[in-house]
């Protein structure tokens, strides 16, 4: 069960989810939102690639994963990295992220794979899923929505969330493939393609590879996805202020897809950040 739910009916999903709220619903950092972060220190990230779907895999996601937790890493980060994650394995990545969120003054969030909207809520998919209907999402997926409700309760340092995770919904047909590979058609499937908008709270900047309801490109002739592989040509820029950074993204994209896919972001920060500071250790204007 995968939802960070803060109230529930079930007795066991409460005690599956118990540490969510324990780790980052308790007492934070002393700290201010206005504060000036440090640039090299108390980093962390979670980097996720999902790739082997049975019926809807995905070309681009582990190699994603790969290089942006490369790079992650030489940038001083913490990197936590997980690919093709079950269920399980997405709960586990989640619970040791949430451990050390609380003692990081910047805290990232790397997603590539399967992401869907149903009833204006985002989920980031498992692998191994078995979805009979669209009511079970919220016990067999990851709630964006949760994530980012619970990274927002630490009231000092800054989020960032980038979901490379908006490619074609692959439950529209009504039909995937299960774990064992059996195929199943299912009742009541969340249509929309891409994910819904989001609000970032304060201290957070969220960065989704398209649009609202748009539909990022897999780009199946390349190792990397286009918003990661201009993401990956940015990130290692000294100096370049976060703002700026996804704007050359979002530019980059745009441009060799001719508009088809504009990446898009939602920002609250407070502070000025950069993943690799100036030769001064600032960030430039």
């Amino acid at each position: 069960m995968m939802r960070f739910e803060r109230t529930s009916t079930s007795k066991s999903r409460r005690k599956t989810l118990g540490w969510i709220a324990v780790t980052l619903g308790a007492a934070t950092l002393p700290g201010h939102p206005f504060a000036q972060i440090n640039q090299t220190s108390n980093r962390v990230a979670l980097v996720i690639g999902n790739s082997a779907y049975k019926g809807a895999p995905l070309k681009n996601p582990v190699n994603d994963a790969n290089a942006v937790g490369a790079s992650l890493n030489q940038l001083g980060f913490n990197v936590i990295q997980r690919e093709n994650t079950t269920l399980r394995d997405l709960i586990e990545a989640l619970r040791e992220f949430s451990l050390r969120a609380e003692q990081s003054s910047v805290r990232v969030v790397f997603y590539a794979g399967h992401g869907i909207q149903a009833k204006g809520r985002n989920y980031l998919i498992p692998v191994d899923i078995d979805l009979q209907s669209e009511e079970e999402l919220p016990t067999k997926s990851a709630d964006v929505g949760e994530l980012i409700d619970r990274l927002s309760a630490i009231k000092h340092g800054l989020n960032i969330v980038i979901l490379d995770a908006c490619r074609v919904n692959p439950f529209s047909a009504g039909v995937i493939a299960g774990p064992d590979g059996r195929r199943i058609r299912f009742r009541g499937v969340p249509t929309a393609n891409g994910l819904a908008p989001v609000e970032a709270p304060m201290g957070t900047l969220l960065a989704f590879s398209t649009a609202p309801n748009g539909i990022a490109l897999d780009n199946p002739g390349g190792k990397n996805s286009l918003y990661a592989k201009h993401l990956l040509a940015n990130l290692n820029t000294p100096g370049m202020p976060i703002e700026l950074l996804f704007k050359k993204v979002r530019i980059g994209v745009a441009e060799e897809t001719q508009r088809v896919q504009v990446p898009w972001e939602s920002s609250s920060l407070t502070a000025d950040f950069c993943f690799k500071s100036d030769a001064n250790g600032s960030c430039g204007r």
